[in-house]
């Protein structure tokens, strides 16, 4: 049966790719689209941005037709703010509209928004329901189980947050107060997706890392979908490897360095075409380390990677790591 976000149909056990912040830009959402990821999400982006029309905020608008469906995340404390900012978001034309109830970080939680929204659920349901009323796309929602241990009421935000009128939910198997540490815990995310009062599509998040373990936690926690972050990152493969594995029962061959090299090529030429060549050659930096994780011998390369200032230069390393990997493996 097709998971359907509104009028979005994401096909039977779709993946999604998390929102996460200076990664998920369009030039790493191009390549997770090219390996199989259903859904994408823009970097979260501030609803003050927006609204006082920081270039910053206004940048990570941008989607692109083959992004689709892509939807915009939003995040913020005031209300208002919120609203107005939907209003803005919605004339960039996504599929839909998310709200970030998950960030953990610092200067998002301790100002009152993201996952710190989950200390005030009233506030929560307020906000979900004036977003929900601003704009005529489908709006979703991204949380935690709760702040910390002792308050883990993401089973109430569920049903509240549907009832105002979200169109899916994905839960991220940790506290506020985890951050990003211990192992995420599904099982609460399986009671709710088992609670009879819940309608909407309900997606898993947390250390899905591998096709096994996406096999098995679909089985276990009956989600209707998975959403991975941390490990698409310099490995855009894990959605075809999992939609392989779900498919066969089967791993998928690893990536060759000459596919490495294809991926990577093309972030670097989208990260260019958007940002330009200073910003997408320097912004690109902390993506080579990835892309090339497990080869042997590649120190030396990487620091080259990291240091070149032009185009031609990296495309030059990048035939050279090539060539070497290609006679190596023959």
């Amino acid at each position: 049966m097709s998971v359907q976000i509104g009028n979005i149909d994401l096909g039977e056990f779709p993946l999604l790719l998390a929102p996460m912040e200076d990664v998920s830009d369009p030039p790493f959402r191009y390549v997770c689209k090219q390996n199989g990821a259903d859904m994408m999400y823009t970097e979260f982006i501030s609803s003050e941005g927006l609204i006082r029309d920081a270039a910053k905020s206004r940048k990570k608008l941008d989607v692109f037709e083959y992004e689709r469906p892509i939807g915009i995340q939003i995040f913020g404390s005031d209300i208002d703010h919120m609203r107005e900012a939907t209003e803005i978001a919605s004339l960039a034309g996504p599929d839909l509209m998310d709200i970030n109830y998950g960030c953990p970080v610092k200067q998002v939680a301790c100002r009152g928004a993201g996952a710190s929204l989950l200390q005030d659920i009233d506030k929560m349901v307020a906000m979900t329901k004036a977003v929900v009323n601003a704009t005529h796309l489908p709006v979703t929602v991204k949380t935690r189980l709760g702040w910390d241990d002792s308050t883990k009421n993401v089973y109430e935000v569920a049903e509240r947050l549907q009832d105002v009128g979200i169109k899916a939910l994905t839960i991220h198997g940790r506290t506020r107060a985890q951050m990003y540490k211990g192992v995420a815990d599904w099982s609460l995310i399986r009671d709710i997706k088992k609670n009879p009062r819940i309608k909407i599509p309900i997606f898993g998040n947390g250390d899905i890392d591998s096709p096994e373990k996406a096999a098995n936690w679909r089985l276990e926690y009956g989600v209707d979908g998975m959403m991975i972050g941390r490990a698409a990152i310099g490995y855009p493969w894990i959605f075809r490897e999992i939609k392989h594995f779900f498919a066969t029962g089967e791993y998928l061959e690893k990536p060759i360095v000459t596919e490495r090299i294809a991926a990577c090529t093309a972030h670097l030429q989208k990260s260019i075409e958007w940002k330009g060549p200073k910003t997408g050659i320097f912004e690109m930096r902390r993506h080579y380390s990835n892309y090339f994780k497990g080869i042997d011998h590649f120190k030396e390369y990487r620091m080259r990677l990291v240091t070149a200032g032009t185009l031609e230069e990296l495309y030059e390393i990048l035939a050279e790591i090539d060539e070497k990997y290609a006679i190596e493996m023959a």
